[in-house]
């Protein structure tokens, strides 16, 4: 079994998509520290033939909570304004008449009326969209909901994750590599690998330049499914075996 392990993103860029479709369990590291201008929150999209950076507004956010205890904010056009946004920048868009209902349903989502939403659950709820219009089969975890092992720090607790999933291989951003080494993986029976993604280009609404690295958005909405799922495809796998 496969697995990776990342803090939870809003519609990210598709180096994270490509992670997550590239292993068998992915787990939402929903329970460590916030980060404040990180891109738990925000991401960028295509408008007017530029980048432009959008934030979902969060009440209390702070590096000294959790990302599943940061809730929603509760100002009410937010939401309106960037399915707004969205709309004006993608309506030519191919893939438009496609993606748009499943962005609304991602924005709206509120999750139990009786109670606020964290971000934490807004961004599950909008890799439970994705997966399902992409037709990825990925099983999605909390790391809060199951592992029961945050009094662990660092790579001991991910070590812990590998252990209780039995997994053989865990995959990590190419990030990582100056973090993780393959040995104490390795004494669990699981090999460690990076992924590293391959420079993407596709046919781009309103803009000659290509702009890269946007959100999944931009390419879902230029893209059909099927050549959204190539596309995910296009990285490689990196790093060394343990040593003997």
């Amino acid at each position: 079994m496969t697995l990776a392990i990342m803090q939870p993103y809003f519609l990210p860029y598709i180096g994270y998509m490509q992670l997550l479709n590239a292993v068998d369990t992915f787990v939402f590291y929903d329970d460590v520290a916030f980060i404040n201008r990180g891109w738990i929150n925000r991401n960028r999209l295509l408008a007017n033939g530029r980048e432009l950076l959008f934030t979902i507004p969060l009440k209390d956010a702070s590096q000294n909570r959790l990302i599943n205890e940061i809730t929603l904010s509760d100002e009410p056009k937010w939401r309106d304004k960037l399915l707004r946004t969205i709309e004006q920048s993608y309506r030519k868009a191919p893939q438009f008449a496609e993606v748009m209902p499943m962005t609304e349903r991602i924005i709206r989502f509120q999750g139990d009326t009786r109670s606020d939403v964290s971000v934490a659950d807004y961004c599950f709820h909008s890799f439970s969209e994705l997966t399902a219009y992409l037709g990825i089969t990925t099983r999605l975890v909390a790391s809060s909901a199951i592992y029961e092992n945050s009094h662990l720090k660092a790579q001991e607790r991910i070590l812990d994750i590998c252990r209780q999933e039995g997994a053989e291989r865990y995959i990590n951003p190419i990030g990582g590599t100056e973090l993780y080494k393959p040995e104490p993986f390795a004494q669990l029976g699981c090999e460690l690998r990076f992924i590293q993604p391959r420079p993407v280009a596709y046919p781009q609404l309103g803009t000659a330049d290509f702009v890269p690295w946007l959100s999944i958005l931009d390419i879902l909405m230029n893209n059909t499914p099927a050549a959204t799922m190539e596309l995910l495809l296009d990285f490689d796998l990196i790093g060394e075996r343990a040593k003997e």
